[in-house]
Parts: structure tokens; C-alpha cells; sequence
């Protein structure tokens, strides 16, 4: 079976390559920059002023980068940007800071309503890490109206006004790098001398402000969340195409993983869920070491990540291509729970309102079919939400208000009969979850990963081929 797979993986995907949207590859080696589809500077211009609008008279809004986070010894994980600096900025470079104004105020001779630090360029580093963007082409390339390199900032007095206040954007206190005098540590010591204090009911009015803004996509992040979608539902039905019983729930994953970097995924949007076996009924399994027997179910959940942006779509899938009748009992109960929960997902809904009929159509099927005997005991086997927000995060930045244009929301739910549970045998070990992307529109839902076969006789014939 290892022989097997990889033979398939050195074969790859069995698409073609313009079943995909294709991204033109740039060759810029001078500022390392090789998308042409990533956000662009208007974007988030427009994204700040946006903020901007918000902010009351006064009002300062300071985001800090996403922290450097250590793996083990000398060694950190692969640096993601905190999703709101991304937002507002572009700068996918850790050891950074903004500062959004509400009224343009002078800083070093300058006239301006907005400031990013950045650190400046230095060859040493660059031989180990490769080049950085520095100050100067900070402002070029992501278009903010003054930039400066951490040494400048740290020279430079804030003019802070008696009606300023201060709303704060941190992960989480940065470590203080004892080699550098410039780091976000110092960054931030330097920008609270004299300034105001930051309080948390001014942190929670941030919160909510991003929140308001990133749940309603721009058309420009829609065109890159499609394409994060559209490579993992290639990816489904890659799987389906290859998978078979006595192959790895790790060997599974490879192939899901195979497809999103072939395809110009940088990451995966959170670790790939490959639950087989009594691993379905686990709901965020990530550990993917068992074997696969015949007869088994595997829940794979899975997202690419292009460009900043997650998928998050889940299959259900017999390993051996056909389901037993009693998988396919619970399979299709899901699969009506959610086709009644995509039909609620309209503007002007509560945000519950797909997960409430999902609930429903859950809790009634199960009592027909003996599992349970009450419909309030459906919460033994169906114990999640059916919905969140998708963007920046996989679990999106949002209000949890009355569904709006511009949203796109999962809707996911699932059934899960572990071993010993209070119903017949013949149940146990099913655990079956069916999730696809929902664009909220002014008119009817669109299912973004509708690609990817969902009912029961589609996925089995595609696993047939």
C-alpha cells in the first residue's frame, strides 16, 4: 500500500491542470514577490479607512503583528500573520506595528493618519532568512501614506493629545529578543511612553469593529476564498479517487496535502481532521496514524489556505467506495439536515436559524429510527454548532448577528455514535459530518464547495471510477 501511494503521488492528482483558476506566476526577484492576485494596496487602504470611520474623535486604533511562535530549541513554527494586521496591511512580516489615526496628525515632519513599523532591512539576517521589506518598500509595495524602520520609530516622538484614545490589537505580549533593540517588545515600550492608556472596554470596541468589517467579504476576497475552495474540493475528490481500505489515515491526508500545494496553496487553514473508524466519532481528530479497515467511515475535514484565506469542507466517505444501509441510514439523515440548514442561510436570518433546522430534522430522524426515544437526547450524538464564519481565520471574525450579504458561513452538521453508546450495536462506530461554504446573497444561498460530490450514490460512483 506505501509502494502503492507513492506511485500516485509522483503520478499526481489525476486533473488536469485547467480544471483549476490558474494564477499567473510573476518573476520578481528584487522584492521576492512572485502572486499576481494577492491583495492588492487598494484593499487595504480601503479596509483602514473603513476601520477609520469607526473610530470615534481621537481615536488611535494600534495593531501588533502576529508573535513569533517557538516549535522547539532554536527552532519556530512557519510565521503566519495575525488575520487583522493581514487585513489592514498586506506585510506578511512578524516584529511590526500600526497605527491608524482618526485625523491626520504631523509625525516626523510628516502630515499623516497612518503609520506602519517595520523592521529594517539587515544583511545579516537576510543570508538566514531572506530578504525582508524594510521600511522603503513597505510603503512602495503596500501603499501606507508613511512607514518607518523600527530605528526611526524608536527616535521618534509621538505628539499624543489630551483627547486621544487608544484602542489596542494584541495576540499576546511579544517576548523581548535580548538581540535586537528593535523588536516588537521595544516597539511597544517606546509607543506607551507618554500615551494614553488603553483600556478593555476600548480593546472590546476594536474586537467588535474588525469583527463588523471582516464578516462581510469584499469581491476581492471572495475571488480568493473561491479559489481556497475550489482546490479543496479537488482535493475531496482526489480522495475519493484513490482512497481504499488498509491505507493510513496519514496516507490520506497526503494525498488531501498533495493537491492544495500542487495547486498553489501555502498552507493548510488548520490540521487536516482524517478520522476512520472510531475516529469519526472524535470531531477534531488530528493525530491520523490508523489503518483504515474495510467497512470503516472517514470524516475528512480538511481547508487550504491561498493567499490568507481558508476552505473548510467536510466528506464523509466509505473506504471501501459503498456504504453499508445502515451508514447510509445516518449519511442521508445528515445530508437533509443540511440541505434544510443551506435553505435558511438568507440575509436578514438569525444566525442560529440553519443550525435550528438542521437540529430538527436531526433530533426527528433519529427517534424514527429507534436511536433515540426523546428528540432533546439528539444531544448525545449531534453536540456542535452547524455554522461559523469563513475568511482570515477558519473560525472567522464575526457578530453572530442576523445573517447579512457579503457573509460566507459553513453549515456542518453532523451525527457521531461512538462504541458503548445507549443504542443498538449496530449503530456504533458511525460517525458521519457533512460541511460546505455558504455565500449569503440577496436572493438564494450559494454553496461555494458545491464541486465536491455530496449525496451518497454521487460520492459512491466517483469512488467507483
Amino acid at each position: 500500500m506505501r509502494n502503492l501511494l507513492l506511485l500516485l503521488l509522483l503520478a499526481g492528482p489525476a486533473l488536469s491542470a485547467q480544471e483549476l483558476p490558474q494564477t499567473k506566476r510573476l518573476v520578481d526577484d528584487v522584492h521576492g514577490v512572485y502572486d499576481n492576485d494577492l491583495l492588492s494596496p487598494e484593499f487595504h487602504r480601503e479596509r483602514r479607512q473603513a476601520l477609520r470611520d469607526k473610530l470615534p474623535a481621537g481615536g488611535v486604533a494600534i495593531f501588533e503583528a502576529g508573535p513569533v511562535r517557538n516549535r522547539s530549541n532554536d527552532v519556530d513554527f512557519e510565521y503566519h500573520q495575525d488575520p487583522n494586521f493581514y487585513y489592514l496591511t498586506g506585510l506578511r512580516e512578524p516584529e511590526a506595528m500600526l497605527l491608524v489615526f482618526k485625523e491626520p496628525r504631523l509625525i516626523a515632519g510628516e502630515r499623516t493618519n497612518e503609520l506602519l513599523v517595520v523592521q529594517d532591512r539587515d544583511p545579516r539576517t537576510e543570508v538566514w532568512n531572506g530578504r525582508s521589506m524594510g521600511p522603503k518598500e513597505a510603503r512602495e509595495l503596500l501603499g501606507l501614506s508613511m512607514t518607518m524602520g523600527g530605528h526611526q520609530f524608536k527616535s521618534t516622538e509621538l505628539d499624543w493629545q489630551a483627547e486621544d484614545k487608544l484602542y489596542l490589537h494584541r495576540v499576546e505580549e511579544a517576548r523581548d529578543d535580548q538581540h535586537s533593540s528593535t523588536d516588537l517588545h521595544d516597539l511597544a515600550d517606546h509607543l506607551a511612553k507618554g500615551a494614553p492608556a488603553v483600556t478593555a472596554p476600548s480593546t472590546v470596541d476594536l474586537r467588535r469593529w474588525m469583527a463588523e468589517l471582516r464578516e462581510l467579504k469584499q469581491p476581492e476576497e471572495l475571488d480568493l476564498m473561491r479559489k481556497a475552495i475550489t482546490i479543496t474540493c479537488e482535493a475531496q475528490m482526489e480522495l475519493m479517487r484513490r482512497l481504499e481500505p488498509d491505507m493510513t489515515e496519514y496516507q490520506t491526508e497526503a494525498i488531501v496535502e498533495y493537491v492544495f500545494k500542487t495547486h498553489g496553496a501555502e498552507h493548510e487553514g488548520f490540521p487536516s481532521i482524517q478520522g476512520g473508524g472510531p475516529h469519526s466519532c472524535v470531531l477534531h481528530y488530528v493525530t491520523n496514524r490508523r489503518t483504515l479497515a474495510d467497512g470503516d467511515l472517514l470524516v475528512s475535514d480538511i481547508g487550504a489556505e491561498y493567499h490568507g484565506y481558508t476552505a473548510d469542507v467536510t466528506r464523509t466517505l466509505p473506504a471501501n467506495g459503498r456504504y453499508t444501509p445502515d451508514q447510509r441510514a445516518i449519511y442521508d439523515l445528515v445530508l437533509a439536515a443540511q440541505e434544510a440548514g443551506i435553505a435558511e442561510v438568507r440575509a436578514g436570518k438569525a444566525f442560529r436559524a440553519p443550525h435550528n433546522a438542521a437540529w430538527d430534522v436531526i433530533a426527528k430522524g433519529m427517534k424514527q429510527l429507534g436511536i433515540i426515544k426523546a428528540e432533546d437526547e439528539v444531544k448525545r450524538y449531534f453536540m456542535h454548532g452547524t455554522s461559523h464564519y469563513l475568511g482570515l481565520d477558519v473560525h472567522d471574525a464575526g457578530t453572530y448577528g442576523d445573517l447579512k450579504v457579503g457573509n460566507v458561513i459553513t453549515v456542518e452538521p453532523g451525527i457521531y455514535i461512538a462504541k458503548d453508546s445507549p443504542c443498538d450495536p449496530r449503530w456504533w462506530g458511525i460517525g458521519i459530518r457533512i460541511e460546505d461554504d455558504i455565500l449569503v446573497t440577496e436572493g438564494d444561498p450559494i454553496n461555494l464547495s458545491g464541486a465536491a460530490p455530496r449525496k451518497a450514490a454521487e460520492i459512491e460512483a466517483l469512488m467507483a471510477k
